[in-house]
């Protein structure tokens, strides 16, 4: 930062009354802040924030994992309290167990499936038609036509009850 923008932050810390306590840092390097609820010059209330200032100054230098998933929930306010050293390194030490232990799950797996006795292929079965035809089903559908539009007389159906809709 050059000397303008470092003038400029000292007074508007000093104008907002934006007192930042640094809370922890991790493995990485990156520092963690809590600033508190305070009213500023104005007289509007400020809403608690918690920040990061990464280890990487460049916005480009940094990736996913930078920041370990403890602070993530303590930044995001998902924890009330920041996470101890002592729970990140518990939590670490407790993903490789479970790395290691995948691990060895499925080269066990594997061992076992190629010792199995390999399978015949499943039969293979032939579908004719598509289940929305109105043949499907059936052998083959008939060439010859099914209506009965040259016998057809009209008026010649009745309803079953006997009562004609025209009367």
């Amino acid at each position: 930062m050059g000397w303008s923008q470092n003038l400029f932050h000292v007074l508007w810390r000093a104008l907002s009354k934006e007192v930042k306590e640094q809370v922890g840092t991790d493995l990485f390097g990156n520092k963690y802040y809590y600033i508190p609820e305070y009213k500023n010059w104005r007289g509007q209330t400020i809403r608690e924030k918690r920040i990061v200032e990464s280890a990487n100054k460049r916005e480009i230098d940094y990736e996913v994992g930078d920041i370990p998933a403890e602070w993530e929930a303590w930044i995001r306010k998902t924890r009330k309290t920041p996470p101890t050293m002592e729970e990140i390194m518990k939590n670490e030490k407790h993903k490789e167990e479970i790395k290691t232990k995948d691990f060895y799950e499925k080269e066990k797996l594997l061992r076992e499936e190629s010792s199995k006795e390999h399978l015949a292929p499943p039969v293979q079965t032939q579908i004719k038609g598509h289940a929305s035809a109105p043949y499907f089903g059936k052998e083959e559908s008939s060439v010859a036509p099914t209506s009965t539009g040259k016998t057809f007389q009209p008026g010649s159906w009745m309803p079953q009850d006997g009562k004609s809709h025209n009367q």
